[in-house]
């Protein structure tokens, strides 16, 4: 008697494709694109709220990963150089479909962004101003800073379980506070390294005694080597005294990729380096146009690096645009795959589990900090008057109103507080 097929009655999800090996679902490249293309057109406000719209999609929504390898993503973009969402996406497309994931997802998390920095650059150098979104921004920042409160929620549920997690997320965010501006990027570090040291040390016995081992494929220490060498020669290019014209196209290339690798603790660390570079040492724009630039940057979705386009586009036009945007961030979501890789390869370690733990609880209080200061840029300064700050109340109450009570989409919410901003400012 021949038996019906049970799989064929059960439709997949239109994210989900058989493979060979196993008969197992796996996410579609068709899928990592559409989810990455529509989360960089709504992931306003900088880093932390485009990690907290990535969170809510693919770890609430669609229970693609975990909460703890999103938080294994950040903790590792906060270790290495490069614009830190960009690499998180990398790690996440990696994970879910190796090297052409993280090729598709990064290319689709900067599509719009990259076409709204197109659009503009052409209005401002052909008509010498910018076009004024602010209202519709204002709108933007409280509904960003009920996603990032959100965020914070949900993984402290998840981690912060006793009371030795608490202490570590509370300690992580008083060095946040208290770190001097200039030295915000030394805290990031130090927390990372000096949180894996003391989560050796109290959890090691807990995840020795509950140790998963997974079984990884055989991680090449030669592709390390060789990609490590690769990048470590775009970096020695930086210092050496090139041949090159001024306005060449090679030597924007390499500029950008150099300057890349060299980027720690995340763009608005960054702007100084690149603004003495691109105004200073080679002139491409003016200290005006690249003021402008950054503000450009602020406005559209997705990582402000993106302003790395604006500046392209003023040396060799469009051609340049793409060139300069691919340079900056191509070279350290390689470096973000090859770590995340080896990172993969050695988590079956009870101390790697330890040290992650304490580090995540880290992570967490420096998203709460995050979440502070949006909320400290979505109002006045305190005291301030519920007259002239009740728009901005009533998007962050509502905003957080969907997203914990109603399980919201964040697709709805940002341009419903958008248009919000635009009606009530």
């Amino acid at each position: 008697m021949a038996h019906a097929s049970t799989s064929s009655e059960i439709p997949a999800p239109d994210y989900a494709t058989p493979t060979e090996e196993n008969h197992d679902t796996v996410v579609s490249l068709w899928f990592l694109f559409k989810i990455f293309l529509s989360i960089g057109s709504v992931a306003f406000g900088g880093f932390m709220a485009l990690i907290s719209v990535i969170e809510n999609r693919i770890v609430k929504q669609h229970s693609l990963l975990e909460h703890k390898e999103m938080l294994d993503a950040i903790s590792l973009a906060n270790l290495l150089p490069g614009p830190q969402a960009v690499n998180v996406v990398a790690f996440i497309g990696y994970r879910l479909r190796g090297p052409v994931g993280a090729l598709i997802s990064c290319v689709a998390i900067l599509i719009p962004a990259f076409t709204l920095i197109l659009l503009l650059s052409y209005l401002y150098f052909r008509y010498g101003e910018i076009v004024s979104v602010q209202k519709v921004f204002q709108g933007f920042i409280p509904a960003v800073t009920a996603i990032v409160m959100s965020v914070v929620w949900r993984l402290g549920k998840k981690t912060i379980t006793g009371r030795s997690e608490f202490v570590l997320m509370l300690f992580a965010c008083i060095i946040m506070l208290l770190a001097p501006l200039t030295y915000k990027i030394y805290a990031t570090l130090g927390i990372i390294a000096s949180f894996g040291l003391i989560g050796y040390k109290l959890y090691l016995k807990r995840y020795t005694k509950n140790l998963t081992v997974k079984v990884h494929k055989p991680f090449s220490l030669a592709r390390l080597l060789i990609v490590i060498s690769f990048l470590l020669m775009l970096v020695v290019l930086w210092f050496l005294p090139l041949p090159l014209e001024k306005n060449s196209m090679l030597l924007l290339i390499l500029t950008f990729a150099s300057m890349s690798l060299m980027l720690f603790g995340g763009g608005y660390v960054f702007i100084p380096v690149i603004g003495s570079v691109v105004v200073l040492q080679y002139g491409w724009v003016s200290q005006q146009e690249f003021t402008d630039g950054i503000a450009m940057g602020q406005i559209t979705p997705g990582p402000i690096l993106i302003s790395a386009a604006f500046i392209g586009f003023k040396v060799h036009g469009y051609l340049g645009a793409l060139l300069a945007t691919i340079a900056i961030y191509a070279p350290p979501a390689i470096l973000m795959v090859t770590a995340s890789r080896a990172l993969s390869y050695i988590q079956g370690s009870a101390a790697m589990q330890a040290a992650m733990h304490s580090i995540h609880c880290g992570v967490i209080g420096m998203i709460a900090i995050a979440a502070l200061y949006l909320f400290q840029s979505a109002f006045p300064p305190w005291p301030f008057s519920l007259t002239e700050a009740w728009p901005s109340v009533l998007i962050l109450l509502a905003s957080l109103y969907a997203l914990l009570r109603h399980n919201l989409d964040i697709l709805w919410i940002i341009p419903v507080s958008g248009a919000l901003g635009y009606l009530l400012y």
